[in-house]
């Protein structure tokens, strides 16, 4: 009997085992799908829509938990006296895999500088723990950005960070009084043919945004900040947009007065900027509508940065078909033109710093046609330029 009993003592023990490993397992498997996805491996491809997404969502999963990063000591790189970047998306940054994918393919190249979104397209500022007072956008944060700019210094590279201006839909519609308004529908923003809302550069009170984002981009490491769309609008319905304009006051004007206006606010403080305009300044006198003339920028930054993309010029622009299949002698052509406008105003050729193409439109960009440009901007005497991919996907055979 009590050789029976030990026997059914055992059984219960086991009966008990069982169960409790069978709760761990189902407590185990509701747990799984209740994981973040930030805390979840990453493998994509550096650039396609699948890794802006998956960086987003990583992304905010950090943030929502309120990840933060050691308190770093905030340094400056000088400007090389060369520099050659190429531009990294805040989705990109904002995720250690696929940012590091990007230094991978930089590393030992002559690559000596890179581009960072602050302020992005959209309007989403992605340090995320900015101070800046504003709306709150929905895109890509970097939780780390003051530690990553720091690892990049590390590795000598001279970080600039990109902040976009007057195209802001985020802020049209946190302040749509200051947006372009629409003239078929009052009181509302104007939208561009992708559904986005533009600042009216006439809008003085908005000039002090970027400002801010300018100064926080400075005091948390950047070595410089690079102004993009200052300018007035150009994609979409041109008659239904309505300024404010003055009477009497022409675009170029308004456009000048802006950069005039940065200039007293972030040379005293010894801020590097650099502002992007279109490529077709480079050879065209008047503003072209946008507000933009070559000679007018010159003077107020500490670089310029024509968008000479071959793809970007018209068919048979300099007597070449198809400029996009002719990237180097585009490259020079436009590029010498802009050396001699800034000599005549007494303003150095080492200020123009031009954006090359890296992306395919028009013509399969080979590395070779990626040569081909940096070759044009050497023979245009110029020793600066930038890589712009809006995917970051840059081949390494083409910086070597």
């Amino acid at each position: 009997m009590q050789a029976l009993w030990h026997e059914l003592n055992l059984l219960g023990k086991a009966v008990a085992i069982l169960f409790g490993c069978l709760i761990i397992v189902v407590v185990g498997s509701g747990l799984y799908f209740l994981i973040p996805a930030s805390h979840m491996s990453l493998s994509a491809s550096i650039g396609g829509e699948e890794d802006v997404q998956t960086a987003a969502a990583a992304n905010a999963g950090s943030a929502a938990a309120g990840t933060t990063a050691p308190a770093i000591t905030i340094t400056h790189v000088p400007t090389p006296s060369a520099v050659k970047a190429v531009y990294m998306t805040a989705c990109i940054a904002s995720e250690s895999a696929l940012r590091t994918k990007v230094l991978k393919t930089i590393d030992g190249t002559q690559i000596n500088s890179v581009m960072i979104d602050m302020k992005d397209y959209t309007g989403t500022i992605s340090y995320a723990q900015t101070k800046v007072d504003g709306p709150k956008g929905r895109g890509c944060r970097i939780v780390d950005l003051p530690q990553f700019i720091a690892q990049l210094h590390e590795k000598n590279l001279y970080v600039i960070a990109r902040v976009t201006v007057f195209q802001d839909p985020l802020y049209s519609n946190y302040r749509p009084e200051l947006a372009v308004q629409s003239v078929a529908h009052p009181g509302q923003p104007w939208k561009d043919k992708n559904g986005l809302g533009f600042i009216d550069p006439n809008s003085v009170t908005y000039w002090d945004y970027p400002v801010a984002i300018a100064r926080e981009s400075y005091s948390i490491g950047f070595d410089e900040i690079n102004f993009d769309y200052i300018r007035f609008p150009t994609d979409g319905d041109m008659s239904d947009m309505q300024f404010a304009t003055p009477t009497g006051t022409t675009k170029a004007q308004v456009i000048t007065t802006f950069f005039q206006y940065l200039h007293s606010q972030l040379a005293p403080q010894s801020i590097v900027t650099s502002a992007d305009i279109f490529g077709q300044t480079t050879v065209e006198h008047g503003d072209m509508g946008i507000g933009q003339i070559l000679e007018n920028v010159l003077p107020y930054f500490d670089y310029v940065a024509p968008m000479t993309y071959p793809s970007h010029f018209i068919d048979g622009f300099l007597g070449y078909d198809k400029p996009a299949k002719h990237p180097g002698p585009i490259l020079q052509q436009t590029m010498a033109t802009a050396v001699e406008r800034a000599a005549a105003i007494g303003q150095p050729a080492s200020k123009l710093r031009p954006w090359l193409q890296a992306f395919d439109l028009g013509a399969i960009y080979t590395p070779d046609m990626v040569k081909a440009q940096i070759q044009g901007v050497y023979d245009a005497g110029l020793t600066s330029w930038m890589l712009w991919d809006p995917a970051n996907r840059y081949n390494r055979a083409a910086l070597e």
